[in-house]
């Protein structure tokens, strides 16, 4: 009997911190994108790559869509997401357990003009602690559109991403692998790097953090085994500078000594990291 390979692309889509991220980084089994209780964190569609004999999921990972876009970047990142839900063979609809918000519903909304199947993901549901209260939100939302399957799990437990994927192998058409088989993702690594350092910006800065803050990489070279990176933090005001350094640059000095953490653990390399920020146009 001639082996039948399976190939395509799986959309995540949803609102903001619904967990959309962390799904892909447990699907693939491997951390690519970054998370933290920040709206936006994820800004640019990232593609994970999950290969074995038998198939080839090509997991596009989208930012946040939100219906109230007020900065041109906003907008970029509904476009971004919305765009990636026309051209693939699934799309994971991702919501936060009992959570159903106006973004949520526009989402939805959205969704029905999207021609491939869709499963609606419930996550989180290992947060919920009256159980009674789920088969009556399940029913909710399958009036909402029509999913092929609504399913409840959370993203962090083994189980359920292993029970996840072997039915998203069903909606996988038969096909010719499409990226080499040790390949994980579309990125570079200039751009995880870079990455990594914004999501330590988030997590030590919080609601602190100035909203364009951007990150350059400056220098990326191996150097006999040593990864040494350069990286410059953009931000728009001095103050906003201050912020980031913090008290005799303690903060920047956190920032840097978890970025180097991760950096470490995903090129397996030694990693010497500097960092700079720098006002722009200063």
């Amino acid at each position: 009997m001639t082996h039948k390979f399976r190939a395509g692309h799986v959309a995540i889509v949803g609102r903001p911190n619904v967990g959309k991220s962390t799904l892909l980084n447990h699907l693939i089994g491997q951390k690519l994108c970054i998370t933290s209780e920040k709206p936006q964190t994820t800004q640019h569609a990232i593609l994970g790559i999950n290969t074995t004999d038998d198939f080839q999921i090509i997991y596009v990972d989208t930012p946040g869509i939100h219906k109230k876009a007020h900065h041109p970047i906003n907008r970029q990142m509904n476009r971004a997401a919305t765009g990636a839900m026309f051209d693939v063979d699934l799309v994971l609809f991702v919501v936060d357990s009992m959570q159903w918000t106006e973004d949520d519903e526009w989402v939805c909304q959205k969704l029905k003009n999207v021609t491939c199947p869709i499963l609606a993901i419930v996550n989180k549901v290992d947060k919920i602690s009256d159980k009674s209260l789920l088969f009556p939100h399940l029913t909710f939302l399958a009036a909402k559109c029509s999913f092929e399957k609504i399913i409840p799990m959370s993203a962090r437990k083994d189980n359920d991403i292993r029970m996840l994927e072997h039915l998203l192998i069903t909606f996988i058409p038969e096909a010719k692998q499409i990226f080499p088989s040790d390949q994980l993702t579309d990125r570079d690594e200039r751009f995880f790097a870079a990455e990594i350092i914004r999501e330590k910006l988030m997590r030590q800065l919080g609601q602190e953090l100035p909203y364009a803050t951007t990150i350059e990489i400056e220098n990326f070279k191996d150097d006999n085994g040593l990864l040494r990176i350069s990286a410059v933090i953009y931000v728009h005001k001095e103050g906003q500078k201050k912020i980031v350094i913090g008290e005799k640059g303690d903060r920047l000095k956190k920032i840097g000594t978890h970025a180097r953490l991760d950096m470490e653990k995903m090129f397996e390399h030694k990693v010497f990291l500097q960092l700079w920020v720098k006002v722009i146009n200063s």
